[in-house]
């Protein structure tokens, strides 16, 4: 039995990971686990300060970890080894599980792409009645540093990245909606209070609003302009725009999820799981785990921040024209 001989009988076959074998890392600062990004596949390999790693962990499903078998036996603590064995998938378990399923941090990506979005849209909006703020001053993430260094400098995307497993208790989804409700809230209140004032809205009525109700009144107000076919300078008036400050469906995710990250009592817990019904969710799924839960709440924040992006991209555009 030659190396070469050796090494492609440990290469011919991966091993699956269930994703817990993360978990360990993730809540451990000494540990690297940034997710990165290499081509279109997502690799998550812990290593422990440049004196060991795995490497070639890459994402597959909504769970799973997977793994060349000759990477659990390069050079790392024996106690690492048996780490991961311990999270070993049955081969003939895997013949029934999509692994074509979206992971959590994939879910993560599509929402920093959406808030990359939004924060390009209302900087542009913000320029063209006299407010001049960049994307970067407005969300926080720069495009520019996560094309050259991923996650690395953010680690909340990390945190709202770390694993969720399907069994996820009700206290790991009430901190990860309010990990989601903290990315939301980076863009200044004080900056889209002085868009509506601009659109013409009463600054006695602007003054006291939070962030998730004046980003639905620049949505109401945009897809009123955008019905008649207006341009991006229409943005600017001196008159009340009609209909500003109403309830708007797009954005009930966005309210769901704030009344999630403060449901820390039992009967304000019962009023979400009645709204997470009634925007479609099926709260049976609740009693194994609130892991499909926080599947839904994630598609559906990245659903409307999409909306409100799309808006005002569309109302910018017939201005370019």
């Amino acid at each position: 039995m030659t190396h070469a001989r050796a090494n492609a009988l440990l290469a011919a076959e991966p091993v699956y990971l269930d994703d817990r074998f993360l978990q360990k890392y993730e809540q451990n600062a000494f540990y690297d686990t940034t997710p990165v990004r290499i081509g279109e596949r997502w690799h998550c390999s812990p290593s422990y300060g440049g004196q060991w790693s795995f490497t070639d962990c890459r994402r597959e499903g909504r769970n799973l970890i997977k793994v060349p078998m000759r990477e659990l036996y390069q050079p790392k603590p024996d106690r690492e080894i048996l780490h991961a064995k311990s999270f070993a998938i049955d081969p003939a378990d895997i013949a029934h599980i999509d692994l074509n399923e979206e992971h959590v941090v994939a879910k993560v990506k599509r929402m920093l792409d959406v808030l990359l979005r939004l924060g390009a849209g209302l900087s542009e909006l913000g320029s063209t009645v006299g407010l001049n703020r960049t994307a970067f001053e407005l969300t926080g993430f720069d495009r520019a540093e996560i094309a050259a260094n991923g996650w690395a400098a953010y680690p909340v995307l990390c945190r709202l990245g770390q694993v969720a497993p399907l069994d996820m208790t009700q206290q790991a989804f009430l901190a990860r909606c309010k990990s989601i409700h903290e990315l939301l809230q980076r863009v200044p209140n004080g900056y889209l209070k002085g868009l509506l004032k601009r659109a013409g809205c009463p600054r006695s009525e602007v003054r006291d609003l939070g962030s998730l109700k004046l980003l639905q009144a620049i949505l109401n107000i945009i897809e009123t302009l955008n019905e008649q076919e207006e341009v991006g300078d229409a943005f600017f008036s001196d008159r009340e725009p009609e209909g500003w400050n109403r309830r708007n469906e797009a954005m009930a995710p966005l309210f769901l999820n704030n009344d999630l990250r403060i449901a820390d009592a039992h009967d304000t817990m019962e009023r979400c799981l009645v709204s997470l019904q009634n925007l479609g969710f099926d709260t049976a799924n609740v009693n194994a785990g609130y892991g499909r839960a926080l599947d839904f709440v994630m598609d559906g924040v990245i659903d409307a921040l999409g909306i409100v992006a799309s808006s005002i991209e569309a109302l910018l555009r017939r201005g370019d024209l």
